[in-house]
């Protein structure tokens, strides 16, 4: 047996590894690793039972467990699921390759993109320096229907006045989120998911722990100013980048926006 050995077989375990790392990485993001830890110790008893130990009666009943718990856990997880889904299909390699046949042209919404940039940096920079507190979401290829259908709908052009005006500290919206997608304001005052991980620095608030909720469920981007200390955060991907400066800020939005 180990002289059929293949590159197949190699192929085979790189490939049921790299499931079981992102399952485990869904898992930990949820707050379910001791779920994933036990069904992965039901899964090797159930191999050494059915493999090994060849036992029957117990290996046939553990067959019909494994089979209806799958079903079980699609129901269990189908949020999880769905937002792995949405991640891997918002995959940076992925949108290259949907651009390469959808063709575009670059000079244009390189000046587009600025121009819907560059009042969001001044913004976050006026706001910064007067200590006014805000958090602004930039859609991607997730849609956010379900956050704007919480808040007002602006559905107006991106200016530097307009986001400090919402975000003014006597403003009714200033202390939700703001949406902004397909080039507009789509809506203020949105209600975001707030992120439970345990590994957030204590120092950081709920404005931080909202944005980095929703880079937990979508691929958006949100950029977040302190009301406490004027620093300027970007929550991408379920990570932080902190005290940022304009520069920097600016850099970011291109990428990641390109």
């Amino acid at each position: 047996m180990f002289f059929e050995f293949g590159i197949k077989d190699i192929i085979d375990i790189l490939l049921v590894a790299l499931i079981l790392y992102y399952v485990y990485r869904l898992m930990k993001v949820s707050r379910s690793l001791n779920v994933f830890i036990g069904i992965m110790v039901f899964v090797v008893l159930w191999l050494v039972v059915s493999q090994i130990l060849e036992m029957k009666l117990l290996g046939s009943i553990m067959d019909k467990l494994v089979s209806v718990g799958v079903i079980g856990l699609i129901i269990l997880f189908q949020e999880d699921i769905r937002k792995f889904l949405y991640n891997l299909g918002a995959h940076r390699r992925f949108k290259a390759f949907q651009r390469l046949f959808g063709g575009s042209d670059k000079k244009r919404d390189k000046e587009k993109l600025k121009q819907i940039i560059m009042p969001i940096v001044m913004a976050c920079m006026s706001m910064s320096k007067k200590k006014v507190g805000a958090l602004i979401v930039l859609q991607r290829s997730t849609p956010l229907d379900d956050i704007v259908a919480t808040g007002e709908r602006i559905n107006a052009s991106v200016s530097q006045r307009l986001i400090e005006n919402l975000f003014f500290k006597n403003s009714p919206l200033h202390d939700g989120a703001m949406v902004i997608a397909d080039r507009q304001i789509r809506a203020a005052g949105c209600i975001l998911p707030v992120s439970h991980d345990l590994d957030i620095p204590k120092e950081l608030g709920l404005r931080h722990r909202a944005a980095l909720g929703i880079t937990h469920e979508s691929d958006c981007i949100a950029v977040v100013v302190s009301e406490e200390t004027g620093g300027i955060s970007v929550a991408i991907h379920s990570h932080f980048q902190l005290r940022l400066t304009a520069e920097k800020l600016e850099s970011i939005l291109t990428k990641e926006m390109s």
